[in-house]
């Protein structure tokens, strides 16, 4: 294979615009690109979380985790060449059976969990709330194009699997979930 980017800077997004993979050139806030970059940014976060989690009680989240980093990559490529499909519905069906799984050896949730107890449920939490903006921006770019609708449900079985991947973390880590305490109402 030869070199995909020889020169990082081109000066042809000077203008506010930006090439996709198909060679047309789009605006840099359009809905594509909005998507594509929140896509790209869970891809980073969700490395983040996984160069964090180094413990052998991890392992298993680990190996589910790192192929979803491919199958993001996976609908950038989609999100870069309007019209081509690459998440297939064994994809999706991938993500709800790791969600049955970790799921399943983890207590009942009783209480609305927060974001923290340690940097790794944070992390895994934090992937979760993007994930979910990344299926907001999918979403308002299909309302435009037609997009790959089993992309969309990728994203949104991701977001589940990230809670789960967080509630586990907690568990493997024996470390308290932090649990919401709501603002007690004045009595009347």
């Amino acid at each position: 294979m030869g070199y995909r980017l020889s020169k990082l800077y081109t000066r042809t997004g000077d203008s506010g615009t930006t090439g996709l993979a198909d060679g047309s050139r789009v605006s840099k806030d359009s809905a594509r690109i909005e998507a594509m970059g929140t896509v790209d940014e869970l891809n980073s976060s969700l490395g983040v979380l996984l160069a964090g989690m180094t413990g052998s009680a991890l392992q298993s989240l680990c190996e589910t985790l790192a192929p979803v980093q491919h199958r993001l990559f996976d609908i950038g490529g989609e999100l870069a060449i309007p019209g081509v499909n690459i998440i297939e519905e064994a994809d999706v069906v991938e993500l709800e059976q790791a969600i049955d799984r970790f799921n399943g050896e983890l207590a009942p949730l009783k209480e609305f969990i927060l974001p923290g107890g340690s940097p790794l449920i944070a992390q895994a939490h934090l992937a979760r709330s993007i994930c979910r903006r990344a299926e907001r921006r999918y979403l308002t770019l299909a309302a435009e194009e037609t997009v790959n609708p089993q992309a969309l449900a990728y994203l949104n079985r991701l977001s589940d699997l990230m809670f789960v991947v967080a509630r586990s973390i907690a568990r493997l880590d024996d470390t308290p979930e932090v649990l919401w305490k709501p603002k007690p109402r004045p009595t009347p």
